[in-house]
């Protein structure tokens, strides 16, 4: 498991955020003003030596470099505090194999899954290296497949494979530490960008998908619940075999970026 970010990182970081955003305040302030001026008196900007048109445009810059420095910030936090949680919910193995009897809320992969294979081509697969994707790895001691979150760390243009890299071993494994991998393209999903929304599919309430399950490196399939307001929203998810006492299914919060379309089933 990889070290925890030291703690005074996360709170400056927090500090810089809070910072930006007062001053994100100051300078709607001072566009609001100068929109107010030009509503009111558009004839000004026609007089020799007005500047009002300049300046918005230095405010408008301005807005933009620090919205863009509140992203940079905030995706700095969630990575920090993403490696901070745990790898699982407390008194629990990472959710990734199954075995002996099912116990409250554990998810078990379905024995389909590993028949599954990507909806999609990845168009560019050199271009992932370094980035987190969702993979699929069959397991050495059961007849099924798993799907978890590795990074890719080089692409084999003439075997055609990812190597990968299990960042978060789950404390079942043996050996610990790191593992890697070598897997076909078709064992692989980019997951969408986390700073660009617009690279997330919309998916409907009712609609199956594939989901990093709260807390934990591991995939699972899902329903959506409810359709998402804004492209940034977390989609609000029922997990298959995630039953409650009641039989009842828990609705949870998964980020869009941790959420793709569930696999085809695989054509013998």
């Amino acid at each position: 498991m990889s070290s925890s970010p030291d703690l005074g990182k996360i709170l400056e970081n927090a500090k810089e955020l809070d910072r930006v955003r007062k001053e994100q305040e100051d300078v709607l302030m001072d566009i609001n003003k100068l929109h107010k001026k030009l509503q009111s008196s558009p004839e000004v900007v026609e007089k020799p030596g007005d500047t009002s048109l300049a300046k918005l445009k230095m405010l408008y810059t301005q807005a933009k470099e620090l919205a863009e420095s509140e992203v940079n910030i905030s995706n700095q936090l969630v990575t920090q505090l993403d490696a901070l949680m745990p790898s699982g919910p407390p008194g629990q193995q990472r959710r990734r194999t199954e075995g002996g009897e099912q116990k409250k809320k554990r998810v078990k992969v379905d024995s389909d899954m590993a028949r599954m294979t990507p909806s999609a081509r990845i168009e560019s697969p050199a271009s992932l290296k370094g980035e987190q994707v969702a993979a699929r790895v069959t397991q050495e001691d059961a007849d099924k497949d798993v799907w978890f979150v590795v990074k890719v760390t080089h692409f084999d243009r003439e075997a055609k494979e990812f190597e990968v890299l299990d960042e978060e071993p789950g404390d079942d494994d043996e050996g610990g530490g790191q593992r890697k991998y070598k897997l076909p393209a078709d064992h692989i999903i980019p997951f969408p960008k986390r700073n660009d929304p617009s690279s997330a599919q919309d998916f409907p309430p009712g609609k199956h998908v594939l989901a990093v399950y709260p807390s934990t490196t591991a995939l699972y399939k899902a329903t959506v619940v409810h359709a998402r307001k804004r492209k940034t929203d977390d989609y609000i998810l029922e997990f298959d075999d995630d039953e409650e006492e009641d039989g009842s299914l828990p609705q949870r919060s998964v980020p869009f970026h941790r959420v793709v379309a569930l696999p085809e089933n695989h054509k013998q």
